[in-house]
């Protein structure tokens, strides 16, 4: 997958196609309840974040019956909609083990990249609690960019993919956004260097195009399904309804 577009169309809100209106994928008839499984002693489902096997970061039962899914990008309007509306009623469902919610990072633009490596950098304890504030300030980072005719432009186009990832994260506030939430200067710049995680994050995308012909983002998946013309919560809630949760 190609992420070195031009900087013109990624310092916008586009690029992101949820739905706003239209129905969800949901069967035809409601599926049976499934019942609910209490966290362990001590614990709550909403606080148990894992990374998975294919590079998203998943929090509830690990065993929940109803899995959804969202390939997200951090600079889509319609996914920053979404966290801000969806993410706690979300976490009721969560709660009660019956649902697991797993976000997996879709690389819209360059902007993306760099927000997505240090939205994953301070690992899967504070994964969502980043998430969610970096959609609710998306659109101050985004202002933070620079403007037409900045030579910051020009300048970016010409260095090499690793530092372009770095002075775009800068420039945006990325780098700032983890660091005013307790990760070092030294760890988040290392985030942005680490080739591993980029290739597996450009390697997640490209199976999960390949797999789902993912049509824009916000993009939901249920229980392995797309959930077609989906994009706001209510759409979301609906489905998992259906679903029997």
């Amino acid at each position: 997958m190609r992420i070195a577009i031009g900087l013109a169309s990624a310092m916008i809100l586009a690029g992101c196609g949820g739905s706003e209106s239209g129905n969800s994928s949901t069967p035809a008839a409601p599926a049976a309840p499934v019942a609910g499984t209490a966290a362990p002693a001590g614990t709550q489902w909403t606080d148990t974040v894992e990374k998975t096997a294919e590079g998203g970061f998943r929090m509830g039962n690990p065993n929940a019956p109803i899995k959804l899914i969202e390939y997200g990008s951090r600079t889509c309007g319609h996914c920053a909609a979404f966290a801000v509306t969806g993410m706690e009623p979300l976490k009721a469902y969560v709660a009660s083990g019956k649902v697991s919610f797993e976000f997996r990072d879709f690389l819209l633009n360059p902007i993306d990249l760099g927000a997505a490596l240090l939205g994953q950098c301070a690992g899967p304890g504070p994964f969502f609690a980043i998430m969610d504030q970096m959609y609710e300030q998306q659109r101050t980072l985004l202002e933070n960019g620079p403007k037409e005719g900045d030579p910051f432009l020009q300048q970016v186009e010409t260095m090499a993919p690793a530092q372009r990832t770095a002075a775009l994260a800068e420039r945006f506030g990325y780098l700032g956004f983890v660091q005013q939430r307790g990760v070092p200067e030294a760890q988040a710049r290392q985030c942005l260097a680490d080739q591993k995680a980029i290739d597996a994050l450009v390697k997640s995308n490209e199976a999960a195009a390949k797999e789902y012909n993912i049509p824009g983002t916000p993009t939901f998946i249920l229980n392995g399904k797309v959930l077609e013309n989906t994009g706001t919560w209510p759409q979301v809630e609906a489905a998992l309804k259906a679903a029997g949760a």
